[in-house]
């Protein structure tokens, strides 16, 4: 177990570590970028130090799913930031082979968001239409 002094400390290196780093961006065919679908990750809550971080495409399917200490965290372990975890945009080549680019959206801004939430109602029709 980490004292809360030292997870503060963690957090604080970390936020340092990857601040000004922008977010990542799929373009192989060098599209203007604000014709490529969003993929948005987002704090979906949780308990204190488990919380939910997901990936959810702008058509509204789901991309994964991580767990968090912090909201602090996100961004970098659902590779939203530029460099961050490579591993995670091979699933998202996979749903967007024409390109992509990624946001972040704190749970606090979830509400008024409204693109992320048109992501929830799409996804939503698609738990619709599958179900049927």
């Amino acid at each position: 177990m980490t004292s809360p002094a030292a997870a503060n400390l963690y957090l604080a290196q970390h936020l340092l570590a990857w601040e000004g780093k922008g977010y990542e961006i799929y373009n192989p065919h060098d599209k203007p970028k604000e014709e490529l679908p969003v993929i948005y990750g987002f704090n979906n809550g949780g308990p204190v130090d488990f919380l939910s971080a997901q990936p959810i495409a702008q058509d509204g399917t789901p991309l994964g799913s991580h767990l968090c200490s912090h909201e602090g965290y996100m961004a970098a372990d659902l590779g939203i930031l530029l460099g961050s975890r490579p591993d995670r945009h091979e699933a998202f080549k996979k749903h967007y082979p024409d390109g992509y680019r990624m946001d972040f959206v704190p749970y606090a801004a979830l509400d008024r968001h409204k693109d992320i939430q048109a992501a929830f109602d799409n996804n939503k029709q698609l738990q619709e239409t599958s179900n049927v």
